[in-house]
């Protein structure tokens, strides 16, 4: 039968298996703490890489948009209204049509097509201003009058 290494289960047996390692780790010539200068001019040119490729990257995307701002496309958001605790209505502007959307949680639906017209006076476009609120109440009624 042959004969396995023992596994020592004491800590002089445990000292026993690491002896070979503790002894390199002394002999090994200690670093001197502290960062050294190449190594912050490799950090900081690897900075200034990064910084560049960044900035390229920004310059070729102009470029492919045809010096348009980020975000902006055919579709313009021009307000909305909160009528729920996670529902909305939103007016969405596509080229010369506006689009009436609700969007609730798994789901957004056209609720209305219009053609483009007139915000009215002190609209500032964001979503949740009452201006907005009050526009599509209009709206609503006027269509509803119409439909009679």
């Amino acid at each position: 039968m042959p004969q396995h290494p023992r596994i020592p289960s004491t800590t002089a047996g445990l000292l026993t298996l690491l002896a070979p390692t503790l002894a390199l780790a002394q002999s090994a010539p200690a670093a001197a703490p502290g960062v050294s200068g190449s190594s912050v001019v490799q950090a900081f040119v690897g900075l200034l890489i990064i910084v560049g490729l960044l900035m390229l990257a920004a310059f070729f995307m102009r470029r492919i948009y045809g010096g348009r701002p980020f975000g902006q496309g055919p579709m313009k958001l021009l307000g909305g209204i909160a009528v729920g605790n996670r529902e909305r209505i939103l007016l969405v502007e596509v080229q010369d049509t506006w689009l009436v959307i609700g969007l609730a949680p798994g789901q957004i639906r056209t609720l209305h097509t219009l053609p483009k017209g007139e915000l009215p006076q002190g609209a500032t476009g964001l979503p949740g201003t009452q201006p907005f609120a009050h526009w599509l109440n209009q709206v609503m009624a006027r269509k509803t009058d119409s439909t009679q």
